[in-house]
């Protein structure tokens, strides 16, 4: 009979434990009642939908630490970020371009290169991209100074030429 009430007193404090803090503060029935069948106590003590804290209302505080579930292969270049807002040649990087033609206009060659939206612009020499400048425009296509961005390299520029693509195919 001894451990009948045992069992029935660690079910029935185990019960109040999973309802909340409002029946803990109350004692324990089984110290203060004679033992009741394991029935009845079934029947008394029905399970409650578990609370917890609203599904929107956390936040997540970085602590100078970066965001862990940000994707860190589609991370953006913060010189990219900078210049985000300018358009044309000025917000494309040497290897988003291709030269569609070279033209001749007051004297001086021009060249036509297609960014990575599909549409033409006109670019002089001199004329900056995200990561150089345009050093040469040459019949058969563009010479870019180029801005490595390689701790470890010795080598802070390097000579990039882009071809027309026609002569991009024959080599």
């Amino acid at each position: 009979m001894r451990a009948r009430r045992i069992i029935i007193a660690i079910f029935i404090a185990s019960a109040t434990t999973m309802l909340g803090a409002q029946q803990a503060k109350t004692p324990a029935p089984a110290a203060a009642k004679p033992a009741t069948p394991a029935p009845a106590a079934a029947k008394a003590v029905a399970p409650s939908a578990p609370v917890g804290p609203p599904a929107d209302s956390y936040t997540y505080d970085p602590g100078g630490r970066r965001d862990p579930f940000l994707n860190l292969i589609a991370t953006v270049d913060p010189r990219s970020q900078a210049r985000k807002g300018e358009g044309g040649a000025a917000g494309m990087n040497t290897s988003e371009i291709s030269v569609r033609g070279v033209l001749q206009s007051r004297g001086k060659l021009v060249a036509m290169i297609m960014g990575p939206d599909n549409k033409t612009y006109i670019v002089h020499q001199g004329d900056k991209l995200l990561d150089g400048a345009i050093r040469l425009i040459t019949p058969q296509g563009l010479v870019i100074d180029q801005e490595v961005n390689d701790p470890l390299s010795v080598v802070r520029q390097r000579e990039v030429r882009k071809l027309l693509r026609g002569l991009e195919d024959a080599k």
